[in-house]
């Protein structure tokens, strides 16, 4: 008896035919970095082809996804060194940045699904996600804080808040507070699963977020882990998390597919700017074939088992699909 697998390989339309692995548009998030000011687009260095934009350019920049097929942003804004302070103070502005463009881009494109992330990095004058306390990132009054972010989010229009903290029982606090305000439909999407990654140096770069001391080793994961993910994932799910994350993806392929087999809520991936930028740098150099490094790590966390992809090349892989 004659096996031969390479029949389903022959031509482009054989392979098309078979393909296990499919990407549309609507798998995507598309991470969005907004600034103050009006008619300001600039190019972050060690994202190349990526922008920090206005709020009215951002609007423009939605459209433009929502156009094509993208059906989410994540929303993340850039606080002005003088609105900064160890507690967060600026989170809670109700004509806050973060406000104003969550209200303007559901007027502008009211079926747009808006995520917003919920954490302290972008806010602090010490560059944590919680507040700091001798030296020390303290636990529960930073998940309080969280929770009232949360909540002003929910009151600008969010869809979802996505908590990229990692703090203990933020999910909970979140939950609880949406449902005391009335916001029974609004959404969590938790980084629940996030390591204390080398790869997110250029997100930094793009928000001014980096810490000011020390690392974020006490609350973001060992990247050595594995059985920690899966408790992380069920504790969150346990706590009221719609949909769990996975943060980042390429090198956490592994945790991708154990949190897709034992999660029962939708799971995505967040394909990080270190991500992006090696790929980016790598084709510059002529190393590598940019379109078809950017596909093949693309299709791997879909692979893997992610149903949503936040990555820097989604407006690109829309383009292109």
């Amino acid at each position: 008896m004659y096996t031969r697998p390479r029949i389903l390989r022959r031509t482009a339309a054989i392979r098309g035919m078979v393909r296990e692995t499919i990407l549309t548009p609507a798998d995507f998030i598309a991470p969005l970095f907004i600034e103050e000011g009006e008619g300001q687009e600039k190019e972050i260095p060690s994202l190349p082809g990526y922008y920090r934009r206005s709020l009215d350019l951002t609007i423009k920049e939605v459209e433009s996804l929502w156009s094509l097929g993208i059906k989410s942003v994540l929303l993340f804004v850039k606080v002005e060194e003088a609105d900064k302070d160890n507690l967060g103070t600026e989170a809670l502005n109700d004509l806050g940045l973060m406000q104003r463009s969550i209200r303007a881009i559901k007027q502008a494109i009211p079926d747009i699904c808006v995520m917003t992330d919920v954490a302290l990095d972008p806010y602090s004058s010490y560059g944590h996600d919680g507040i700091v306390e001798d030296g020390v990132i303290i636990n529960d009054r930073s998940a309080d804080v969280l929770a009232k972010m949360a909540v002003s989010h929910a009151m600008a229009g969010a869809d979802f808040v996505a908590p990229s903290d990692m703090m203990d029982g933020r999910i909970s606090l979140i939950r609880e507070g949406l449902e005391l305000e009335g916001f029974h439909e609004t959404g969590i999407m938790s980084y629940s699963a996030k390591y204390a990654s080398s790869f997110y140096g250029p997100f930094r770069d793009a928000l001014d977020s980096a810490p000011k001391f020390g690392d974020k080793k006490t609350y973001q994961m060992d990247p050595a882990n594995r059985i920690e993910a899966l408790k992380e994932v069920y504790l969150d799910i346990e706590e009221g998390a719609d949909i769990v994350m996975v943060k980042p993806a390429l090198s956490y392929l592994d945790i991708i597919r154990e949190v897709k087999n034992q999660s029962q809520v939708p799971v995505s991936a967040y394909n990080v700017s270190g991500e992006y930028a090696m790929i980016k740098a790598a084709a510059k150099q002529g190393w590598l074939d940019e379109q078809a490094a950017m596909w093949e790590s693309i299709l791997s966390i879909k692979r893997a088992g992610a149903d949503l992809i936040a990555s820097y090349f989604a407006k690109t892989i829309a383009e292109q699909l």
